[in-house]
């Protein structure tokens, strides 16, 4: 079985810097970028099972890559992560297809657990797919 991909965007590069190894660790295959407009041009390249994306960047927002994601790959799990969590952010994500939102300082345990979530859930798709053929 392939590994399952995950994708992490945030202009903070600790970020990424703490999520890989973790998320490698429990056996993801994991790219990481600070750059909204590069982590697009490799979205339109390879589809990601997961996104971990950040909401507030320069350049293209997190709100906006969601939306291009889910246009590009509608398989794909986007997880948002925001220092500027609101009850509006929170349901303008969900409505645009968000899986999770969880708001910084986060604990690497909840995005661990987000991303097996999503992890589920997206070899549940696939699974349904390969045997509908939809």
């Amino acid at each position: 079985m392939n590994k399952t991909t995950v994708c992490v965007l945030d202009d903070e590069a600790i970020v990424g810097d703490r999520l890989k190894p973790e998320l490698e660790d429990d056996g993801y295959d994991v790219e990481v970028f600070t750059d909204s407009a590069v982590a697009l041009k490799r979205v339109t390249e390879k589809c990601f099972d997961i996104v971990v994306t950040d909401l507030k960047m320069d350049g293209i927002d997190g709100m906006a890559f969601l939306e291009m994601v889910k246009e590009k790959c509608p398989a794909c799990e986007v997880i948002m992560i925001t220092g500027y969590a609101t009850i509006e952010t929170f349901r303008e994500s969900r409505i645009k297809g968000a899986y999770e939102f969880i708001a910084k300082p986060f604990r690497m345990s909840e995005i661990r657990v987000a991303v097996k979530r999503a992890k589920k859930k997206v070899r549940r798709k696939g699974f349904v797919k390969l045997m509908t053929g939809k």
